[in-house]
């Protein structure tokens, strides 16, 4: 049935139109089981405008209008707080100054055309209404008031929003789950990641005022995974994405410990393992993947882990105190790992296939550099070889036997060995799945299937950086933007997705930022010296760079990215310095001067 929803919002936002794709403005429609249904937007935990009273006011003049050339950003402070402001176009904004996901000052950012990027991580915000356009993280910016007095720029913004620093954007709310049967929903989401919530707040985000189900194998509500390995001992509340509340006032349904066994697309019902059945209309399947477990002798033994939850987490920072730990796999997972346990552990071994870490994904270089950093922090490595036996004593773990013979004391192992999609329950239901288990999608996240969508670590999707070649991202950041392009087309936006891969990792307190996707590189250009862990790596593909790294060069990945986000190139000939007498590095001035032209021979010392 075809149902029109009239949008009923408060009287301050009545003269906003909804518009359509065409521009025209039109009434949101969905097909959906029941009558129609009057909906309000809230905003969560304040408005834009305007304030609750005076007293929660404060303006200041912040600088003269001269004071800031066009492109250029400053963060300012109001007395009682701190806002970004920042002038293109010849017009001035003021927004939040931190990144609302973990802190970083966006005056270090990156400013292009109408949107601020975060150093640190990538996050990006429109400066005109602070709404995030790109992840990681939740919140938007709160955007404050500019005005221009005698040549002087005052800007007038609540207290509460310059302390939050964060806005959670107008959403809708579920008109009556009375109504309801338990066995059916009008949008079902497999899977409580960062790519399922993305999805249900971007639906509510959208007017969408039908029933959201989401299930999880998990106990816990969605929470920040990366976490789990880069601070093992977090409690679940203290890295939960969104509180308790948060779900029961937007009625998002959240179904923890469901597993789904099998779906049935003909009937569209998700047959769950214990028996039960639900009914959807629209499906996303964000189950992530699963990892790999060791193969070898004793493989049951005690004290051997995969990290998957935060209880398992928060067990083996416990059982690694003192102790001896073993992390089989130099992935991102298992080196996070051994940075953690390194200061708590009595003895931290790495045991990899590759004859550095990160060979694949960062080049042998860097690999080597990184290495070097675990070596100085007491972390020992048994490279080219894997663990042929687990011998235990009482049933728990007390050595581990490598292929080359060599006997390793043993209290703990952590397995980081990669992991597989989460898609063995699809095999039949006539979803398409490529050789190698990954959920097969369009640039609008739609599966071969109408009304199933897929997002996250467990889909191959066209990446627009590489010519719409169908790759895995198995990215924090990707997983977001997933959830947010499959919900935006449940609503038939057509809506394509085309952000930049970025990703980080951090070990001993030094991270290493990463945009692009570097598959199959053939070389890779460094600047920069990475005895002192200072460089920048440029992974080119023939004569293009697809992908960059860096390590204390903030913020060159976030403008690589947004050169590549621009739909421009960058040559390997622009980065490779190879023979150039000057300065081993650019300066990140000359590579933002770079960019903002559009002229690479910046970077190499011959541009005018």
């Amino acid at each position: 049935v075809e149902v029109k929803i009239e949008v009923v919002l408060p009287e301050k936002e009545r003269t906003k139109e909804e518009m359509s794709p065409n521009g025209k403005a039109s009434p949101l429609i969905y097909k959906v089981n029941g009558t129609a249904r009057h909906y309000h937007l809230e905003e969560h935990p304040m408005a834009g405008n305007p304030y609750h009273s005076a007293k929660d006011v404060v303006e200041a003049s912040v600088c003269h209008v001269k004071d800031l050339e066009n492109g250029q950003m400053r963060e300012v402070d109001l007395g009682c707080g701190k806002a970004l402001l920042i002038k293109e176009g010849g017009e001035f904004h003021a927004v939040g100054h931190k990144c609302p996901h973990y802190g970083a000052p966006l005056v270090k950012g990156v400013l292009s055309k109408g949107r601020v990027r975060c150093p640190w991580h990538g996050a990006c915000f429109n400066i005109s209404t602070g709404d995030i356009e790109d992840f990681p993280g939740l919140d938007s910016l709160p955007r404050f008031q500019v005005k221009i007095e005698k040549e002087k720029v005052f800007i007038r913004a609540s207290k509460q929003a310059l302390q939050t620093q964060r806005r959670t954007k107008m959403m809708a709310k579920c008109i009556s789950l009375s109504n309801y049967n338990l066995s059916s929903t009008n949008v079902l989401i497999i899977g409580a990641g960062a790519a399922g919530l993305v999805c249900a707040e971007t639906l509510r985000q959208e007017g969408f005022s039908d029933r959201i189900v989401m299930c999880s194998m998990d106990r816990h509500l969605p929470y920040d995974r990366p976490k789990l390995s880069k601070s093992m001992d977090s409690h679940p509340e203290q890295i939960a994405l969104r509180p308790k509340e948060f779900f029961r006032s937007y009625d998002i349904e959240v179904l923890t410990e469901m597993q789904v066994a099998a779906v049935d697309i003909k009937n569209k019902t998700a047959v769950f393992k214990d028996g039960f059945k639900m009914e959807y209309n629209k499906l996303l399947i964000a189950t992530g993947n699963t990892p790999k477990a060791l193969s070898c002798k004793g493989k049951e033994v005690e004290n051997v882990f995969n990290i998957r939850t935060p209880e398992d987490a928060n067990r083996v920072v416990k059982l690694a105190t003192s102790k001896n730990v073993i992390v089989v796999g130099a992935s991102f997972l298992g080196m996070e790992v051994a940075a953690y346990l390194a200061e708590r552990a009595h003895s931290v071994s790495v045991v990899e296939l590759e004859e550095v870490p990160f060979k694949k994904f960062f080049g042998e270089r860097v690999g080597r550099a990184v290495m070097k950093l675990f070596e100085t922090h007491r972390v020992k490595f048994y490279m080219q070889t894997e663990v042929s036996e687990l011998r235990e004593q009482e049933g728990k773990l007390k050595e581990v036997v490598l292929k080359s013979g060599k006997v390793l004391r043993a209290d703990v192992c952590v397995v980081g060995v990669g992991a597989v999609p989460a898609t063995g329950f699809l095999k039949q239901s006539g979803i398409n799945i490529d050789s190698k288990g990954f959920i097969v999608v369009n640039k609008m996240m739609q599966t071969n299937i109408p009304g199933v969508f897929a997002a996250g670590d467990a889909v191959a999707f066209p990446l627009a950086l590489r010519n719409n070649k169908k790759v895995n991202v198995p990215h924090w950041q990707m997983a977001h933007m997933h959830g947010r392009m499959a919900a935006l087309n449940m609503l038939a936006h057509g809506t394509e997705i085309s952000t930049v891969p970025y990703l980080w990792t951090a070990m001993f307190g030094k991270s290493i930022r990463y945009a692009g996707h570097g598959e199959g590189f053939d070389d890779v250009v460094i600047q920069g010296d990475l005895d002192e862990l200072k460089f920048v790596a440029f992974y080119t593909k023939s004569d293009e760079v697809v992908a960059v790294a860096s390590m204390n060069y903030d913020p060159i990945v976030s403008k690589v990215a947004e050169v590549l986000a621009a739909g421009r190139s960058i040559r390997k000939r622009d980065v490779d310095h190879t023979g150039h007498t000057g300065p081993p590095l650019p300066s990140p001035l000359v590579f933002l001067l770079a960019f903002r032209t559009g002229d690479m021979s910046w970077l190499t010392g011959k541009g005018s």
